[in-house]
């Protein structure tokens, strides 16, 4: 071997050696070495959830004023009591990190199904592309805004943007672990610095008795009374929603949550236990973080900071960092605001590296390498460096679809448990808590596309792009083998040790639901021996593949054996009947040694109606797809089972 035929063998097995795999189990375990303490991965997530402190504060003043602090509480109890019990639920219904996706995919069956994945996708998308370079692009900012800042270096944000979004993507490649242990270490810095700047400026507006009575001067003026004053901060508190954005993430890092010795691979309470710590410890912290900033924000900032041209506008706790503790202690805080925000896309990384394939792969709408870590990471990062360019790197231009991503994501979320509520037979309490749930983020939802109708536009590109790729892959990996293995049960074994002791094997191919009566076979077996001229003495057995879901791709065949007046009868269920023909030939092959002849009957009709039916519902002109799906799996033609066609 060269020595550059053995750095590409070298490269390409790098490149793939990480895989997301569907469930736990002897045949699909996840990595071990990728979980983490439940505390650590609580600072994963957070680079998304606690990162948007850095430019909340100042959207929540320009959005609501001298109302921010009343608007955020309402943030806060839909945080803390409706989005925590909510996202507990989809932790304990999606223990592997598939997300309120698995919920809705559960309760909607066959193409509908698989087509709203595909649409929840498309948002999921959105939100976690958008995430990586919104954030990426205020890191950009905060840099740029810094007084310590060269000139030169103050107009080239969208060089900056990619180089920090470059870094995030090196990061990945070299594996989850280390993509942890450096948020450890970041959120806990960033954390920590806020606490400083909030306490700080508590003590500021307290005792600048002007200060907090200009504010409170302000509400009464503007507002007149209470009541006035909740039903405006009901109306604006939408634009407030990013605020709570970081509990989808949450959940489609379970995977990286370690859980508790003897855990059920299929459903691990433990994990699922350290996950609702996990959501509820974010939420603490950050309903803390929210109610603080937003009240010191808006008493100690004038209202024109934090216009577009203003010193405060989208880094309204890092103006406070420098007007009251100095540069120096506010370069600091830029600088870990910066590493927070430019590692914020890490969560949302993790997210989609996580989520993604345990979706489209297993529809067929991926390729097999989907699975695999690295190669998601670079075409993430060539996305993001395509979206970063398109939009200028500008933090606002992309507000609009990074709102979208993750509203949509929500109510779907709310919508799900809700439904699962009623499939459960829950409590009437509980449903109806969780279905005023939904009707607030259809609200909240509604309320942010009408405001900012470019957020829909740009998830529609995201949702095309996803729905028009997967549709292309399936009909290209229609022709593979997509039986994951195949069970035969004890009768069915015995007919085929019966055939395989008495020479050679065939199999005529039985359509179900033409009767299950004598006479059908009977008829069939005569016309295979006429046209077919199988020997009157030759054992046959006829196969019958059943359609269950033709949108499904993947599947276990399951073959059982039946006996009706004397003949042998395989039975089974699958998604494609040619596919699942093809996988128990070749099954029988490998298990005998012999290579079996499989009986068909000619089909009369259009053949592109054929094609169309078999991509859609899973059946069609059988005999000529099997043989292909054959000639693809096995290229030896000595050692390929034989398709034999003839008849009615």
């Amino acid at each position: 071997m060269t020595a550059e035929a053995h750095a590409v063998g070298w490269f390409r097995r790098w490149l793939l050696a990480e895989r997301i795999e569907q469930v736990e189990g002897p045949e699909a375990a996840e990595s071990k070495g990728r979980q983490q303490p439940w505390w650590k991965v609580v600072c994963l997530t957070g680079l998304d959830y606690f990162s948007t402190l850095g430019y909340i504060p100042g959207i929540a003043a320009l959005a609501a004023g001298v109302l921010s602090p009343i608007a955020t509480i309402f943030i806060v109890f839909l945080t803390l009591f409706a989005m925590v019990p909510m996202y507990r639920r989809v932790a304990e219904e999606s223990p592997h990190g598939q997300g309120s996706i698995s919920m809705l995919e559960r309760l909607l069956s066959f193409w509908p199904g698989k087509l709203t994945v595909l649409v929840l996708l498309g948002f999921i998308a959105t939100d976690f592309m958008i995430t990586i370079t919104l954030s990426a692009s205020d890191a950009a900012v905060h840099l740029t805004d810094n007084p310590l800042m060269p000139e030169g270096f103050r107009d080239q944000d969208i060089l900056i943007t990619i180089v920090l979004v470059a870094v995030l993507g090196a990061i990945f490649l070299k594996g989850f672990k280390e993509a942890i242990n450096i948020a450890v270490v970041v959120v806990g810095a960033y954390l920590l610095l806020n606490l400083v700047v909030v306490g700080v400026g508590l003590y500021e507006a307290f005792t600048q008795p002007q200060s907090l009575g200009d504010w409170q001067g302000k509400l009464f003026v503007d507002y007149g009374n209470p009541l006035v004053m909740l039903g405006v901060a009901l109306l604006v508190f939408p634009k407030l929603a990013l605020g709570i954005s970081g509990f989808e993430t949450g959940v489609s890092v379970m995977p990286l949550v370690r859980g508790e010795e003897g855990d059920d691979p299929k459903h691990p309470l433990g994990r699922v236990r350290n996950t609702r710590k996990l959501l509820t410890s974010a939420a603490l912290i950050m309903s803390f973080y929210l109610i603080t900033t937003s009240f010191v924000t808006v008493v100690l900032i004038p209202a024109e900071e934090f216009e577009p041209e203003g010193s405060a506008n989208g880094r309204a706790l890092a103006y406070l960092a420098h007007e009251y503790l100095g540069n120096v202690f506010g370069t600091i805080y830029d600088l870990s605001t910066i590493t927070i925000l430019a590692f914020a896309g890490a969560s949302a990384m993790a997210g989609l590296l996580n989520v993604v394939p345990r979706y489209l792969p297993r529809y067929g709408m991926a390729p097999e390498w989907g699975r695999t870590v690295r190669p998601l990471v670079l075409i993430y990062i060539v996305i993001a460096f395509a979206i970063t360019i398109i939009f200028g790197a500008d933090v606002d231009a992309q507000g609009g679809a990074y709102a979208t991503g993750v509203l949509v994501i929500m109510t779907s979320a709310a919508f799900a448990v809700t439904l699962s509520a009623i499939w459960r037979h829950g409590s009437l309490a509980v449903t109806l808590a969780f279905g005023l749930v939904t009707l607030i983020f259809i609200y909240t939802t509604v309320a942010n596309i009408i405001e900012r109708p470019d957020g829909i536009k740009v998830a529609s590109f995201f949702i095309g792009a996803i729905i028009i790729s997967s549709l292309i892959s399936r009909v290209l990996r229609t022709t593979e083998l997509r039986q994951e293995r195949v069970e035969i049960d004890e009768r069915a074994q015995r007919f085929i040790d019966e055939a395989a002791s008495k020479g050679e094997i065939h199999i005529v191919a039985h359509r179900p639901g033409w009767g299950h009566n004598p006479g059908q076979y009977a008829r069939k077996l005569k016309e295979q021996h006429e046209y077919n001229h199988i020997p009157q003495d030759e054992p046959i057995f006829f196969l019958e593949v059943e359609v269950e879901d033709p949108s499904e791709f993947e599947d276990v065949l399951e073959v059982r054996g039946v006996e009706v007046s004397g003949y042998h009868v395989l039975r089974a269920t699958s998604s494609a009947v040619p596919n699942a023909i093809a996988a128990f030939l070749l099954h029988i092959r490998d298990m005998t040694g012999k290579k079996p002849h499989c009986y068909f009957g000619w089909t009369e009709g259009n053949p592109i109606v054929y094609v169309i039916r078999y991509i859609l519902f899973g059946e069609g002109d059988t005999a000529p797809v099997t043989h292909e799906i054959l000639r693809e799996a096995e290229p030896n033609l000595e050692s390929r089972p034989i398709i034999h066609v003839g008849g009615q």
